[in-house]
């Protein structure tokens, strides 16, 4: 559009776009788990990143059963989820969810809810936190959270929460900076 015709000058700018959207992937991770962790801060629950989890599992401060430790390892070789919940109980910590987070939804979530079927079969909570739910506003996203259609049967994720009052509609949760249904749902 500007007519620079320089592929070298182009690179860099679709370099630095890919940059800040990253970036900004991660900012919403750690606003994600703070909010969360402001909410679950009374309940022995905790939101923790990936790189976390990681360190729990390193350090054998991750009491889950083998078969669980081994799939949440999976998980995090293959960077799907990007927090987990943790609660600790009587001084042992154990991982009961994996959480998503995801500045926007569109096409490239469709990738993101087979592992979270995966979760679910597995016997984790799975959730998605999103900042901007727009893509909600099309049938093909809406069953692909709640299931019940021909292409998408059955569920994708346990809950999607969605900073916006606009987008609720069964496993699709409006949510708010108190994140009051996902610490609800948490518990």
């Amino acid at each position: 559009k500007s007519g620079i015709d320089n592929s070298e000058t182009i690179a860099k700018v679709i370099s630095a776009d890919q940059s800040w959207k990253k970036s900004s992937g991660h900012a919403f991770e750690e606003m994600v788990k703070v909010l969360g962790n402001n909410a679950l801060n009374n309940y022995n629950i905790e939101i923790i990143l990936q790189k976390d989890l990681n360190n729990l599992i390193k350090t054998h401060e991750l009491n889950n059963e083998p078969r669980d430790i081994s799939w949440l390892k999976e998980q995090i070789k293959a960077s799907v989820f990007d927090l987990y919940a943790i609660i600790n109980n009587n001084g042992q910590k154990f991982c009961y969810g994996c959480i998503q987070s995801k500045t926007s939804i569109r096409d490239r979530v469709t990738r993101d809810r087979e592992p979270s079927i995966s979760a679910m079969q597995s016997f984790f909570w799975s959730t998605v936190i999103v900042l901007d739910g727009d893509f909600l506003r099309l049938p093909k996203f809406i069953s692909m959270v709640n299931g019940g259609t021909s292409e998408h049967i059955m569920n994708g994720w346990h809950g999607m929460y969605v900073f916006s009052e606009k987008y609720t509609h069964d496993r699709i949760y409006s949510t708010n900076l108190e994140l009051a249904n996902f610490k609800e749902h948490a518990i």
